[in-house]
């Protein structure tokens, strides 16, 4: 009778703590659900008809962006589920891990590159990044210069005009594919694509024609907005 009253304890208690387990993991995964917001594309109405960039660039462009966007929200929830289901030290999530940073990247850079198009290519002389352009490499045209120059070098990537944050000082930089090359604690004020498939449909592999489109086209207004306040 004795053992019969302690196996029936001892389940009891197995149950009960199978059952708080599991209300821990339900409760996770509601919270999971609740802070967890997807990603959604944005959209740029504007861009297409733009000088120098045809329809059909612009939307096969749109359409790789968009496929980032969606694989953010995918790697975002998978690694949220392995998180709650305590499986954070395995193999699965390390490579999610480390794949997320390039997804998340290709996302917020296309963001920044389709943001700052749409523009005459003239900056306002009395901006403060135009000023800001000739007092760090002597003149506009300098500046430019080199930026056509990084965009230029070969491989694919990113050509990013960054402000140090600490010393305001202005770098023109080469971002290797999303993931490598970004300069810590600077803001980018001007990102421009150098990925083939951004100018592979109008200008075949002519990528100096593409850079001078571009170029004349940056949307000097939003790079203003973009100076840390």
């Amino acid at each position: 009778m004795k053992k019969r009253i302690l196996a029936l304890v001892l389940t009891a208690g197995f149950l009960y703590a199978a059952t708080a387990r599991a209300q821990q993991t339900e409760n996770k995964g509601g919270n999971m659900q609740q802070t967890m917001q997807a990603y959604k594309a944005l959209e740029y109405p504007d861009l297409p008809g733009m000088p120098g960039f045809s329809a059909q660039l612009i939307a096969n462009h749109m359409k790789l962006y968009q496929g980032y966007v969606a694989n953010v929200n995918t790697l975002a929830e998978k690694l949220e589920t392995l998180r709650v289901e305590g499986k954070e030290r395995t193999p699965e999530y390390a490579e999610l891990k480390r794949r997320f940073g390039w997804e998340f990247n290709g996302m917020r850079l296309h963001e920044l590159y389709f943001a700052n198009l749409g523009g005459a290519g003239t900056p306002r002389q009395s901006g403060r990044l135009y000023k800001a352009l000739q007092e760090g490499f002597g003149s506009f045209e300098a500046w430019q210069k080199d930026f056509t120059a990084t965009g230029l070098m070969r491989g694919i990537g990113w050509a990013v005009l960054y402000r140090d944050n600490v010393s305001g000082r202005l770098f023109n930089a080469w971002i290797n594919e999303h993931d490598g090359g970004h300069l810590a604690g600077c803001t980018p004020l001007i990102v421009l694509d150098v990925f083939e498939h951004a100018y592979l449909t109008d200008y075949q592999l002519d990528r100096a024609k593409y850079i001078d489109a571009f170029l004349k086209a940056v949307n000097w207004d939003e790079a203003d907005k973009r100076w840390p306040k």
